[in-house]
């Protein structure tokens, strides 16, 4: 019955309506069979009667039992419809009223739909009459509501409209809260200017102005604890807590760097202790306004107290992060996590900034607990939270620190800083399978971010192109076997910066146009560039198409197409720097490009017969016969001459023509 009913803003007025029909008709129901019941008793008893009276034809038969009695009943019985008499004095239920459109919907069902099925058997006890009452009850039930729900018009979802500033602040209790807060601001900055004008006019002495602003600080919690006990005056109690926990922190920085009565460190413990209070008094209250207000205000204390930011201060807004943690793992508050998780990190930048170029032991170290502190809270958060914003960006910024101390540091320290951080981030996006969520690839990326770093600080001169190229053609065959998308960027990364330091200083294009004399040396590391520049221009493109990012070269060309030319760059380069090695000078400086060309057409004549079935390896070898036939237009007829000159054009020409000849039969036996 209820199958049929369509979801509408009015279900549960629907759904009341529906149940008071329901009952009305479960009563009349209940009704009809009491009085089956009783019309079936009298009839049971005389029927012994009936049966010993003399006029009867079948005397000789023994008197029945009013159960058999009955049974006999049903075959004389005709096949139509009848509904029961109904004694007058049976009681009837009165019905629940109903709306005057449900009334009319009823009656209407009544008058289509009989309330009883035939009576083909009419004892109300039979299995067979009640099968069939019930289901011609269901059918009678589900027609109604199926003609009632059916009438009622289609009311389409409307979102909920937004709520405005305006509108915000005009809410019942916007105002108060906002003239709370405004008022424990101004209490607060009134707290400082007593302090200052007590100081300028020389009132009290500094040990009665400290211990002064301790009780003010302590009353000012306390009669926000007493306030939170009702709730109207919740409010109020937030903003006069915040506000003696603000004036506990100007105490602590006035009791060390204004009066001297305690060391930094001291000053930082006390700080530290009033910061966990506040955060417990916030996760009692279940605010986390206030508890993001008691840890800026500890990381805004901090470096007034500690008088810079020093390395001191990072190991201190470390301990405060690590204070915060079971809060942000408890409540789940982001405010919480960026209020204590960003401020490590840009006091670790600043202290890096200050100390300067050289370094220090201890700034190294303060960056490098600040990047492992962030890394292992942020996979603890998004291990119990998949997906959690603030935990993911302080995944993301977590190696910063540590990366631009290493700017500052020799080689060596520098190098195994970026190469620790390396390792470690590129463990984790190896475990990644087990994290949740985008947190691998972000440690994966940040992990490749320190790799590149570790790898142009180690590596210079061709050494570092080289390298590089390599290390983007190892990510896109990792990429290929872990289908992870970030390897394959990070290849494509790693290529680009590698494929330009190459065109700046290993292979630059002036190798193609001018003769130059140089070393062998630099020979053979070019040599090896052009050779990683050709496997890098083959492999991204083919990884990528096996990882379906490229489609194929007819329904994409343009990325195959600068793939072709990196590659016929690469292939250009490795011909002419093993023609200079083999033969030095000019003449190896000819020899080289007529080699170039005939081998473009060489290329192009083998991809062509291996393209008859497929249609990307065809349209390679026709493009290299183009480039090929420019090349010799364009190029070596202006540059080439002699004997040289001749031998491009003849081999050349000759390899095109017995590619077409070989290509034209192919094309012809197919």
């Amino acid at each position: 019955m209820l199958f049929d009913m369509t979801t509408d803003g009015d279900v549960l007025l629907r759904l009341a309506g529906e149940i008071d029909d329901l009952g009305a008709r479960l009563a009349r129901v209940g009704t009809e069979l009491r009085t089956v019941r009783a019309e079936a008793e009298p009839e049971r008893e005389e029927a012994p009667e009936q049966a010993q009276q003399p006029e009867q034809p079948k005397q000789a038969q023994p008197p029945a039992q009013p159960e058999q009695a009955a049974e006999q009943q049903i075959p004389q019985q005709q096949p139509t419809p009848t509904v029961p008499p109904q004694p007058q004095q049976a009681p009837q239920p009165q019905p629940i009223p109903q709306p005057p459109h449900q009334q009319a919907q009823h009656q209407q069902a009544q008058h289509q739909h009989p309330q009883h099925p035939p009576r083909y058997f009419t004892h109300p006890q039979h299995p067979q009459y009640q099968a069939q009452h019930q289901q011609a009850q269901y059918a009678q039930w589900q027609q109604h509501y199926r003609q009632q729900y059916q009438q009622q018009p289609y009311r389409p979802y409307q979102p909920a409209p937004k709520v405005s500033l305006a509108e915000k602040l005009g809410k019942e209790g916007a105002g108060s809260r906002l003239l709370a807060w405004i008022g424990g601001a101004v209490t607060l900055l009134g707290v400082v200017l007593f302090l200052v004008l007590a100081i300028q006019r020389g009132w009290f002495g500094p040990l009665p102005r400290v211990l002064g602003g301790a009780v003010l600080g302590a009353v000012l919690v306390g009669i926000g604890l007493r306030l939170h006990r009702n709730p109207a005056g919740r409010t109020g109690a937030f903003a006069l807590a915040a506000t003696g926990i603000g004036a506990l922190y100007l105490d602590a920085i006035a009791a060390t760097t204004m009066y001297d009565y305690l060391p930094a460190y001291a000053g930082l413990a006390l700080g530290l202790v009033i910061a966990v209070g506040g955060l417990l008094l916030a996760v009692r209250w279940k605010s986390s306004l206030l508890a993001a207000a008691v840890v800026l205000g500890c990381v805004v204390c901090a470096p007034i107290i500690t008088q810079g930011f020093k390395p001191e201060l990072v190991a201190f807004l470390l301990v405060v992060l690590l204070a915060s943690t079971p809060v942000q793992l408890r409540q789940s508050w982001p405010s919480v996590a960026v209020a204590a998780g960003i401020p490590p990190l840009v006091a670790s930048v600043f202290s890096t900034a200050f100390t300067g170029f050289g370094g220090s032991t201890a700034n190294s170290a303060a960056a490098l607990a600040v990047g492992a502190v962030g890394l292992a809270l942020a996979l603890i958060v998004t291990t119990k939270r998949p997906g959690d914003a603030a935990a993911l960006a302080l995944l993301a910024v977590a190696p910063a620190p540590s990366l631009l101390a290493a700017l500052f540091l020799p080689k060596t320290p520098a190098v195994l800083v970026t190469a620790s951080v390396a390792l470690v981030l590129l463990g984790v996006w190896a475990a990644g399978q087990w994290l949740n969520g985008w947190t691998g690839d972000l440690a994966g990326a940040a992990g490749l971010l320190a790799a590149l770093q570790t790898t142009m600080t180690l590596f210079d001169g061709s050494a570092r192109s080289a390298i590089l190229i390599g290390e983007g053609v190892l990510l896109a065959l990792v990429a290929l076997w872990t289908k992870k998308h970030v390897a394959l960027a990070g290849g494509l990364v790693f290529a680009v910066i590698g494929g330009l330091i190459a065109l700046a200083f290993d292979v630059p294009p002036t190798l193609f146009f001018l003769v130059r004399n140089r070393p062998d040396a630099d020979l053979a590391a070019a040599l090896l560039v052009a050779v990683a520049i050709l496997a890098v221009a083959i492999t991204l493109p083919w990884v990528a198409h096996r990882l379906g990012l490229f489609k194929a070269a007819t329904e994409n060309v343009v990325p195959w197409l600068f793939a072709g030319v990196v590659a016929l760059y690469g292939a250009g380069a490795l011909v002419l720097c093993g023609a200079l090695l083999a033969v030095p000078g000019r003449s190896g400086f000819l020899l080289g490009h007529v080699v170039i060309t005939v081998s473009w057409t060489v290329a192009a004549l083998v991809l062509l017969i291996r393209g008859i079935s497929v249609v990307g390896l065809r349209v390679i070898g026709f493009v290299l016969v183009g480039a090929a036939v420019l090349k010799l237009v364009l190029f070596d007829l202006s540059a080439l001459d002699g004997l040289a000159r001749v031998a491009a054009f003849l081999i050349a020409g000759l390899v095109l023509l017995g590619a077409g000849t070989r290509y034209a039969k192919l094309v012809a036996s197919r």
